[in-house]
Formats: structure tokens, sequence, C-alpha cells
């Protein structure tokens, strides 16, 4: 019988660090590389075109009151979504928040698997938005402020917003809990159609401050390897270190644009050369004359889905300019966004026939 000589106590540390090492290689390997051109490419040419918009209920002021369980509005969403389908549209692009999700993680889930069930019925595919640079700094669970009459979007809210400054990295485990978890649970979802990771990182003067959390947030996504692209679309060419991190990690190309034809398509111009299928995710504001009737057919052309900013006046008021407030309440004789008022009849008819005729409805 052979004896077997008990392992040292030099050689159970190695073995113990070799184990440490090979488990560490194995957990880095679960984030998943940038998707190549050609898996890319190849996803998008499934998709047909893609034309649709921003989408809240108009009985929300912004995404608390959209997604929190006593003002989630099926009755809405089922109605306003209807009207996207009777123009054509086909995809809508919606924004979450991640203390919808920290108040009530599994209802929060439901609602979000309730929307889906929505959109699906309207032939509606969704990209999901997680983080946000817009507007309010701060924000509450609970009841959300009224509308400041007149003013656009007066009751939007950044996520995380300042909170990531005051809270830093206690806050940061619960944003690295809400993404991994949001998408966990829909990462095989096809009524999904991406993940769009951060909304115009950057904005509300935070520049390459807001650099950090979205590596973070890249990061967290790569790991959880979802059957959907990521992306983080790019929105002002003078941030160039964000927007050449930005365009180096997206599967597929988003970006916004509000100017008119001629700068918009140096702009498509510019991100074709990257090699990856175009998303135009905001466009359409009148006042700067991008409009249905002179952007969506360029886009149409160039097979760039073509996502516009806004559905039903509501209490976003975005029917108001960005920086052109209207104290009184009056309607402006030319509103910014949407398309519909609240009970379906559009704000121009001749628009409405034109999005028609390039839709095929």
């Amino acid at each position: 019988m052979n004896s077997v000589k008990p392992m040292s106590m030099n050689k159970r540390i190695v073995l113990l660090l070799s184990v440490v090492v090979i488990s560490s290689n194995i957990y880095a390997q679960k984030e998943r590389p940038i998707w190549s051109k050609k898996k890319a490419t190849g996803w998008y040419a499934t998709k047909g075109w893609l034309r649709g918009c921003n989408f809240i209920p108009s009985t929300a002021i912004n995404q608390l009151e959209m997604w929190q369980e006593e003002s989630f509005d099926t009755i809405a969403i089922n109605r306003e979504l209807g009207y996207a389908a009777s123009i054509g549209f086909n995809c809508v692009r919606v924004f979450l928040h991640h203390l919808a999700w920290q108040e009530d993680r599994e209802g929060f889930k439901i609602r979000m698997r309730t929307y889906l069930d929505i959109a699906h019925r309207h032939g509606v595919i969704t990209m999901f938005v997680f983080f946000d640079d817009c507007w309010n700094p701060s924000y509450h669970a609970g009841k959300q402020p009224e509308p400041r009459t007149g003013v656009h979007n007066s009751g939007w809210v950044r996520d995380p917003g300042e909170l990531l400054y005051t809270e830093g990295p206690a806050l940061e485990d619960t944003l690295q809990s809400y993404v991994k978890d949001v998408l966990t649970a829909f990462r095989n979802d096809p009524r999904i159609l991406l993940w769009d990771l951060y909304n115009e990182p950057g904005n509300s003067g935070y520049g390459n401050r807001s650099m950090p959390l979205l590596k973070k947030v890249i990061h967290w996504a790569r790991q959880v390897d979802t059957r959907q692209p990521i992306s983080i679309g790019v929105w002002n060419k003078e941030l160039k270190e964000l927007n050449g991190f930005q365009l180096e990690q997206s599967d597929v190309i988003t970006y916004h644009n509000y100017e008119e034809p001629a700068l918009h398509r140096a702009a498509i111009d510019t991100l074709k050369k990257f090699g990856r299928p175009l998303l135009c995710t905001e466009y359409m504001a009148r006042r700067n004359k991008s409009l249905f009737s002179n952007i969506m057919p360029m886009l149409k052309q160039e097979r760039i889905a073509a996502i516009s900013w806004g559905l039903v006046s509501g209490k976003t008021n975005t029917i108001y300019a960005w920086d052109t407030p209207m104290p009184n309440g009056d309607e402006p004789a030319l509103w910014f966004h949407d398309i519909f008022r609240k009970d379906g009849t559009p704000y121009k008819e001749e628009e409405v026939k034109s999005i028609r005729e390039l839709t095929g409805r």
C-alpha cells in the first residue's frame, strides 16, 4: 500500500492562489466584448426600417410617475401606443429610473413586463434607457410635482443626478444592482430592441464628470451579456472624450440630432464611417427645422432608425420649446415636439398624412 505524503503549507498556498487566479479569469471572461461590425450589421438587417418616438404617457410628468405602482397608467399607455401604431410607428424609446426599482424591485419588473405586453400587442418594440443627465438634478419617490405652466419638461428628473456626488460608493452599489437585475430579467426578451445605457452623458454641465459612471454601466451591462445590443448615444460634438468612448463601446451607434437637414446629413456622413448600424434616437423640433417632412424621408432612404421626441401632448409640456416658457400657458402657435392631442386628434393633419405615407399606413 502506497502512502500519500501530506501537502506542505507552501504548496497549499500556491494551490489556493492558483484557484483564485483561475476563478478571477473565469469571472473576467464573463464580460463580453463589443459586437463585431459583422454581427451588428447582421442583427440590424433583420429589423426592417425602425420608426417611432420617445414615449411617456401623457398622464406622467417624468419617469417616476410612469413607473411607480400608484401612477402606472396602463389605460393611457395602451391608448397612446395605439395612436403610435395607427401612423405606422413600430418602435419607441422609454426611460426607466433606478428609484422606482429601488422602492419596489419586483413590482417594477412586473410593470415593465405589463408595459411590454401592451407594446407588443400594438406591434411596437422598445428600447429602454437607464441613466440620464437631463433636467432636474434631484427627485423623490411618491407623488410627483404638478407641471409648471408653460415650461418644457418641468418635472423630468436626472438619474442618478446629484445624488451620485453626495452618496458616492453606496449609491454606485445600488445602481450596479439595478442595472444587472433589470438586464438579467430581460436579457432574452425579443420585445426589447436594445439597451440605451445612458442618455446624453455630460449634459447639465457635467462634461467629463459623467465618464466614471458611463464606464461602470458599460462594464455592468457587458457582464450580463444580453441578447440585445447596448449603445450610448452621442449628442454633442463638443464632448470629444465622451463621444470617442461612447462610439468605441457601442454595439450599434445611436445619436441625437435636432438640426436642419444639411447639418443632420453631415452628422450621418460622419457616423457612417464607423461601419455600424445607425439609429437616430432623438430628432424633430419644429422650431429648429427638424421636421417629419424633411428628416424622416432622409432617414428612411439611409435606412436609419427614426425615433422622434414626443407623441401625445401631456404633463411633460414638450409642446413648449426648451428655452421659451409661456407662463400664461397658452398653446404655442408652433408646437416644439409631440404629434397628437390627448383625444388622439393630430396637431397637424398634413404632418400625420406625411408620416403615414412614409410608413405605409
